[in-house]
């Protein structure tokens, strides 16, 4: 797989000013930035376009945000047809042909026994900020303000979602075991794993001095993207609605990323047959364009007007890009087009991994993918009866993989625990042949990586583990 050519000595300067300016005017918090050294100036489908000329494969897609890829047809006529018609663009939430569309199509895609019964909040238009209307909406409905949330989850930014987030230490919010065969807390993986992670779960439930305050709600994704692309078995995920029906605790679905077609299935907790409480849904229900909402049964309606609001949770152009992605979605079975097609990658990964012991582990649903990169020499981290011996996971290689990538052309994320984890996200119009050059660019990238690596080791001098910090916006 060759290398990208250089671009011609005019794109490249401009190309390096935009990004000197952006380094010496933007925010130390930028992320995707430091690691993804490129300035989009044209995209269509999976293709990005730079100002250097260059062009790029998005394995990215905006976070998993862009479900039928950059500036899809369907989209821009949608938006195009708002901006003609003259309708307002900015409304508060106040009703218009354009949110009844959106509804009517989102109730369309939801599984039946929610849509039947369902309210919708529109939020401010962030995912993070529908987890925070979803917290207060079940306190607000059970009187309780204990909240249950798992290792390795990622819920967003702001405090209340970075507190049910795996990475916090607040102790208002229970943490719970998440199951995970590779890595599993109980040296066990697979079923078993997943069983005592559910038998812990109703334990500590159920312990009068298990010392968890009452919980409102129970927050789960159902295949974590941020912890690493771990799914959730579907065994599992049935027994966390028994255990909170049994309890009447409310339990929230955090599709924002699995949810339109991602993992296989139109959402995801369709895969196990739940139905939860509340769904909080963004990035691709906005065709592209910022938008949020969380559904939930109309038993939970208790809150008083105003309670949950925001400026901008009237987006007329968002609705619109998420009304015609939500129908092209549905009517082009891309779900399951997503499925099929994610299945035959994970396979192909899972092949390549057999020639390469610095692929610890292809996981993933539908095309959520994920592929854990370790340390092969270095002692094993975590021993289960499922994978044996798990060697430590290498971060740096993670790294040196995506710089690679972005030199053949190929734009993937990382994520996981350490930031070992490739993660690829391709929007679901991915096609055959761009799937084929997605595992053959990747494949050349971890092969010139193994041999950087195994030079800088043979010298000698640790790895550079670049930059690993990184958070989803």
């Amino acid at each position: 797989m060759a290398v990208t050519e250089p671009a011609p000595a005019a794109a490249t300067a401009a190309h390096e000013g935009i990004l000197r300016r952006q380094a010496q005017r933007e925010s130390a918090a930028r992320t995707y930035a430091r690691s993804l050294p490129i300035v989009p100036v044209r995209a269509r489908g999976m293709t990005i376009e730079g100002a250097d000329g260059r062009r790029y494969l998005d394995c990215l897609s905006g976070a998993g945000t862009l479900a039928l890829g950059h500036n899809h047809p369907v989209v821009l006529e949608a938006i195009r047809k708002v901006i003609d018609s003259g309708a307002p663009l900015h409304v508060l939430d106040l009703a218009t042909p354009v949110k009844d569309a959106f509804t009517t199509e989102l109730f369309a895609t939801l599984p039946r026994e929610l849509a039947d019964d369902a309210r919708v909040q529109f939020c401010g238009p962030a995912g993070t900020d529908a987890v925070e209307a979803a917290f207060k909406l079940v306190r607000a409905a059970t009187g309780r303000d204990g909240l249950l949330a798992f290792t390795g989850a990622y819920h967003g930014m702001t405090a209340g979602a970075l507190a049910a987030s795996g990475g916090a230490t607040d102790v208002r919010v229970t943490r719970l075991p998440f199951p995970q065969t590779y890595r599993c807390p109980f040296g066990t993986g697979g079923e078993r794993g997943a069983e005592i992670a559910a038998r812990w779960t109703e334990h500590i439930l159920d312990d009068p001095k298990g010392g968890v305050p009452a919980p409102g709600a129970m927050i789960v994704e159902p295949v974590q993207g941020e912890g690493g692309v771990n799914p959730a078995p579907d065994s599992w995920l049935r027994r966390m609605r028994d255990i909170t029906r049994d309890r009447s605790i409310a339990l929230i679905a955090d599709e924002v990323q699995t949810g339109v077609g991602r993992t296989g299935a139109f959402w995801a907790v369709e895969h196990s047959g739940v139905v939860p409480d509340v769904m909080v849904l963004s990035k691709a229900i906005g065709g592209s364009l910022p938008l949020a909402v969380i559904v939930y049964r109309s038993g939970l309606d208790l809150w008083q007007p105003g309670a949950h609001a925001g400026t901008f949770r009237g987006n007329q152009l968002a609705m619109a890009a998420g009304s015609a992605t939500l129908a092209y979605v549905r009517e082009n079975r891309l779900a399951e087009r997503a499925g099929t097609l994610g299945a035959r990658m994970i396979a192909q990964l899972q092949a390549l991994a057999a020639d390469h012991p610095s692929i610890g582990d292809v996981r993933g649903r539908g095309l959520m993918i994920g592929i854990e990169l370790v340390d092969p020499e270095a002692a094993p981290a975590d021993v289960t009866a499922e994978n044996g011996c798990a060697p430590p996971p290498d971060p740096a290689l993670a790294a040196a993989v995506q710089r690679e990538c972005l030199r053949r052309g190929l734009i993937v994320e990382l994520g996981g625990r350490h930031s070992a984890v490739v993660r690829l996200l391709p929007p679901l119009t991915l096609t055959d042949e761009q799937a084929t050059a997605v595992v053959d660019r990747l494949a050349d990238a971890l092969r010139a990586a193994e041999r950087s690596s195994h030079r800088r080791t043979a010298a000698g001098r640790p790895a550079d583990p670049g930059s690993l910090t990184r958070k989803t916006p």
